[in-house]
């Protein structure tokens, strides 16, 4: 969500449902905190938010899968790609879609390695891609709950400091995710 406020609530729903999709592929976590802080504010609907965000992470990734199939097939697009450091081979990825999809949802950082990788050694596509809305039903919808009662305190009980307690908030799941992956990364 790029503003919270009454120009948002003024909106109609299409505008806010692209706003909150067009979020999730910048920084999904953080679209989904703005998000439940709107919908707790009554300026877009919790149905439309959470449609929206369903949406807008499903197909963020669908279309990192398909980044790793592209760059298995161009040797050019492969440079820019993050593939897992040690060598994995297409069996291995194919036996472990569903343990690799729904493990790396919950891993911060863990989705773009991984999900690149399944495209790249082309896991099953099906498997990726049910296992991965599956997942994303899940993990948006428990962040958005746990973004909805946070943020409902903060707008009740802080007054002018709501906003820089709701940033505290989002930074705080930012940093947290990235502390996550780069211990990750640390450890391979």
């Amino acid at each position: 969500m790029i503003a919270i406020g009454p120009a948002m609530a003024s909106q109609p729903a299409w505008l806010k449902a692209a706003t909150i999709i067009v979020g999730t592929f910048i920084l999904e976590d953080v679209a989904t905190v703005l998000s439940a802080v709107a919908a707790r504010a009554g300026e877009v609907s919790i149905p439309l938010a959470l449609m929206a965000l369903y949406f807008g992470v499903a197909v963020g990734d669908l279309g990192l899968y398909g980044l790793g199939a592209a760059g298995a097939r161009w040797p050019y697009l492969r440079r820019f790609l993050t593939l897992p450091k040690r060598e994995r081979t297409q069996d291995w990825f194919s036996a472990n879609v569903i343990r690799i999809v729904a493990i790396s949802r919950f891993v911060p950082g863990a989705r773009l390695p991984l999900y690149t990788a399944c495209g790249f050694f082309r896991a099953p596509f099906l498997r990726f891609a049910l296992t991965a809305v599956l997942a994303t039903l899940v993990w948006t919808t428990c962040l958005f709950l746990l973004a909805m009662r946070v943020g409902g305190w903060l707008l009740a009980h802080q007054g002018g400091w709501r906003w820089a307690g709701l940033a505290g908030f989002v930074l705080c799941i930012v940093v947290v995710g990235r502390l996550i992956a780069r211990l990750q990364t640390v450890s391979q």
